[in-house]
């Protein structure tokens, strides 16, 4: 069996922010974790009431799970509620079994609009003090103001940074503010541009230089107009800046405790406003844990798919595994050992290699049907992910009705237009349970999660 809380985690390396202990980076959705209220940048204190120690950090993920335990009481500490403590049920599958969850990443080109995973990078300058402070210490904020008009931008601009505080426990105080916010921007002419022709040999093809990044209030991938890193600044006609920084007003007053910037090239206009939206999120995802100083990576993962509760044997992809307990599945009378004969009517009576040699071959077959200008390159360095294009729909849905194509395990995604057009979002599970051949009507639900980490 394989047990899991929901999170993933590293050994913290900041002196302001869980030093040599186990901060949370990351939490999965539908997870014990995410159940339990743990969010992103706790830090772990002790687990079954023993303290973190450096005995401890050198086989961790025994200590993490203790054996005969199946709720571990876990000492959370944060910014905003201080230290806590939480009672975790740990989940646990067979390691023999693949799960949906699993199945929809390896399933992912039957529908890149909905599961994928992305890096991308920002020219962030980001540092905090040096002093040994314990950034749990200031719980609460307020902006400086130089007078009362502020401009309708100053305005929006703040209210992304509160935002984004705010979700990290951290209160609006304007009377007693343990921090103040200075806020500052810019988009002016560069005096120095000077511009350049690019010198291109005749057979040399032009080089993609987009600069994409994700927008985290919009949930989309954002096509920016940037100049690629490496440009000089005399090429660019424009030049913009955005930042805030977080000064102490509690025991050191003017103190910098953390600040983040970003500086960008550009030849045409762009919105601050935009740019704001865009980039305050994920400059405030290095607060109160600091990873990097400078020109963050970060890592998109997106995935949305059906959930059924079906966990499948890995040898024998065809027989059920295990049922999720209150799952849709369970709920319509799943049990384990049933052995698939067929998902919406697409033959299930193949081996594990043998799906995924179809699954290789429809997406080499189908590539006609993408869409090019939707082209990016995922996290594994796959150049050619794209999207369908929504013209190709009809010849789309009969490449996945084609029984050839094996392509039973499209029903993780058979809410999408591309391959069920139809209003009729059940999924029928065709199986034999000793001598007797059912069939049960699944109404799965759709799962999300979306996941923005510092790489």
């Amino acid at each position: 069996m394989s047990c899991r809380f929901g999170f993933g985690y590293e050994i913290g390396t900041s002196q302001n922010w869980g030093k040599d202990k186990l901060v949370i980076t990351s939490i999965f959705a539908n997870s014990p974790a995410e159940r339990a209220g743990i969010k992103p940048f706790d830090i772990i204190e002790e687990v079954e009431g023993a303290p973190i120690t450096e005995d401890a950090l050198d086989d961790i993920y025994p200590f993490l799970n203790p054996e005969g335990k199946d709720i571990v009481e876990l000492t959370i500490k944060n910014i905003g509620d201080g230290v806590r403590k939480e009672k975790i049920i740990k989940e646990c599958r067979s390691l023999h079994s693949l799960s949906e969850y699993q199945l929809c990443t390896a399933f992912s080109m039957y529908a890149t609009e909905y599961t994928h995973e992305r890096l991308f990078s920002c020219p962030f300058v980001t540092s905090q003090t040096q002093d040994p402070v314990d950034f749990a210490e200031f719980k609460t904020f307020c902006f400086l103001k130089n007078n009362d008009n502020q401009p309708d931008l100053v305005l929006k601009i703040s209210e992304l940074i509160q935002k984004e505080l705010e979700k990290k426990g951290l209160v609006y105080d304007p009377v007693n503010p343990d921090m103040m916010v200075h806020l500052h921007y810019s988009f002016t002419k560069n005096t120095n541009y000077k511009p350049k022709t690019p010198v291109r040999t005749k057979n040399e093809p032009e080089k993609n230089v987009d600069v994409y990044r994700y927008d985290m209030t919009n949930d989309r991938m954002v096509k920016m107009p940037f100049l690629p890193p490496g440009t000089l600044e005399s090429e660019a006609e424009y030049l913009m800046k955005l930042g805030f920084r977080l000064e102490d007003r509690k025991f050191t007053v003017g103190r910098l405790l953390w600040e983040s910037e970003i500086n960008e090239l550009l030849n045409e206009s762009f919105s601050l406003e935009e740019f704001a939206i865009v980039h305050i999120p994920l400059m405030s995802l290095q607060y109160p844990y600091m990873k990097y100083g400078r020109n963050v990576q970060f890592r998109l993962s997106k995935k949305q798919y059906y959930y059924t509760g079906i966990n499948y044997f890995i040898d024998n992809i065809a027989v059920v595994a295990s049922v999720d307990p209150y799952s849709p599945a369970a709920n319509a009378g799943i049990r384990p050992f049933d052995q698939l004969d067929a998902i919406n009517d697409k033959r299930m009576d193949r081996t594990v290699k043998q799906f995924t040699a179809s699954y290789h071959n429809f997406i080499i077959n189908t590539l006609k049907y993408k869409d090019v200008n939707t082209r990016f390159t995922d996290a594994n360095g796959f150049p050619d992910c794209m999207n369908w294009n929504t013209l190709q729909y009809p010849k789309i849905v009969q490449a996945f009705n084609n029984k050839k194509n094996l392509t039973a395990f499209s029903y993780l995604y058979s809410f999408a237009p591309f391959i069920n057009p139809s209003e009729n979002k059940a999924c029928s599970f065709k199986l034999k349970r000793g001598k007797e051949k059912l069939e049960f009507i699944i109404h799965p639900e759709i799962r999300t999660e979306i996941m923005v980490v510092v790489d």
